[in-house]
């Protein structure tokens, strides 16, 4: 057994095309760790990756090919030639490795059982969906010859078709108990802790390496959470404070360039949550994500977009509200805010006008405030938070997009706007999208933690 202060290395093994290296990818947080293919026998070699906390590696995993031929196999071993004592059955493994056919036809059973017999212990990795065939039962037979603790993981048991009820009789048959739903389509919030923990029942000594484990991953849940609420923060105090004059004749052009550079804004906070969830640009194509090639398939401005997500299309805020009246029009998404001069030279163009200078200027020249509206902000924080959502359930099979109505996104559809947005409405300086680099001051970074907590407080509640 391996001593406290070497890693624990776990063998990863199973049936060809059950889901082994999803597993793995989900562990290792790598999507680049290993082949994924519904074609059978992807997985050619034995691959390892390994999980370290504070620079210290705690678990190296092994990543085997597939079991193809596991009844052959159990009769092979069993027609071997008997010696003068019994074998036990890592001898018996290791002489069957020793024979030519382990080379040839067994060639892909002979590495899983080498990588099981040099590890601590493996996980056995089931496709739920398969009926409990004779070539299964083989499996587990020729793997329990390797003396070595075996975790089931029972895969995809969300299907209609799973048939864990059968799959854990039989284990239980076997003598083998201790079992881990660990579904790869849509992993559960607690999967990686339950496998650890489960897998510290069947290694007893490796408990306080397992748990230290756990608690950093937990720790690193948070962690996550917490930078994707901020990022999702940053983009709609980003947007909400974008502010343009346009003369009117120019409007179409400007409406058109401001629709561009809010997506750009967007993709680029889609990027980050990739990113800090370590998936790249494509890996959303055909899987959990709402997203198609790492974009949006919904336009942010099409009104049908909004009608699909429950947003309400409405007026926006009135420009320029602290120096007069204002008329709100919907235009494609964003706030026209035409307002009326009233009293802006009051008291000798006083603070007000210091403040508000160049937008009053603005409005005698006849010029429109462009801003982005409360419908656009709304769908843009929906979005955003059901990519974040997804990404938290991501696995590595899924092949359909999750589907999501939760009470967070209510409140975004009903509930009233974020006071930090309304805040950075007054604020162009604080926008990207300005043309200028955006001031970091005190406030503006105090409005987007406040609002980043907010975020955080209502995906606890929902």
């Amino acid at each position: 057994m391996t001593q406290q202060s070497s890693a624990l290395t776990l063998a990863v093994v199973g049936h060809t095309n059950v889901g082994k290296t999803s597993l793995l990818r989900t562990l290792t947080r790598d999507v680049g760790f290993g082949a994924i293919s519904h074609r059978p026998s992807t997985t050619r070699h034995v691959e390892g990756a390994r999980l370290s906390v504070d620079g210290e590696s705690l678990i190296e995993l092994y990543d085997t090919p597939g079991f193809e031929d596991a009844i052959a196999l159990y009769e092979y071993i069993e027609q071997l030639p008997q010696t003068e004592r019994r074998l036990d059955g890592p001898e018996q493994v290791q002489r069957f490795l020793e024979t030519s056919e382990a080379a040839q036809r067994f060639e892909q059973e002979a590495k899983v059982l080498r990588q099981l017999l040099q590890s601590d212990a493996g996980f056995y990795v089931i496709d739920a969906r398969e009926p409990v065939l004779a070539k299964y039962r083989d499996e587990l037979a020729i793997l329990a010859m390797c003396g070595k603790p075996l975790l089931p993981v029972l895969n995809f048991v969300n299907d209609p078709e799973q048939r864990e009820a059968a799959w854990r009789d039989v284990l239980a048959r076997l003598g083998l108990h201790a079992i881990v739903r660990f579904d790869s389509v849509a992993p559960p919030a607690d999967g990686e802790q339950r496998l650890y923990e489960n897998l510290s029942l069947v290694l007893d000594s490796q408990r306080p390496r397992l748990q230290r484990l756990i608690e950093h991953n937990l720790a690193q849940v948070q962690v996550r959470r917490k930078a994707g609420h901020r990022l999702i923060a940053e983009l709609l105090i980003d947007v909400a404070a974008t502010r343009r004059s346009v003369h009117p004749e120019l409007l179409d052009e400007a409406i058109k360039e401001l629709h561009n550079d809010v997506r750009k804004r967007e993709q680029q906070c889609v990027e980050a949550l990739l990113k800090l969830y370590a998936f790249r640009k494509g890996d959303a194509e055909a899987q959990d994500l709402p997203l198609t090639e790492g974009r949006w398939g919904e336009d942010l401005f099409n009104p049908a977009t909004m009608k699909q997500l429950g947003v309400k299309l409405g007026g926006g805020m009135a420009a320029g509200a602290a120096t007069g009246a204002g008329i709100d029009l919907f235009t494609g998404g964003l706030s026209l805010g035409a307002a009326t001069l009233v009293g802006a030279a009051i008291g000798g163009f006083t603070q007000t006008f210091r403040n508000y200078g160049d937008r009053i200027k603005g409005k005698w020249r006849g010029e429109r405030e462009l801003t982005v509206n409360d419908a656009t902000l709304r769908l843009l924080a929906i979005r955003q938070q059901r990519l974040l959502t997804a990404l938290e359930l991501r696995g590595h099979a899924a092949q359909e997009r999750i589907q999501m109505d939760t009470p967070l996104e209510q409140h975004w559809r009903q509930g009233e706007l974020a006071p930090q947005l309304t805040t950075a409405r007054a604020y162009p300086a604080w926008s990207s999208l300005n043309g200028r680099k955006p001031k970091l001051d005190h406030e503006r970074t105090s409005e987007i933690e406040h609002l980043a907590a907010s975020l955080a407080k209502q995906d606890a509640e929902s």
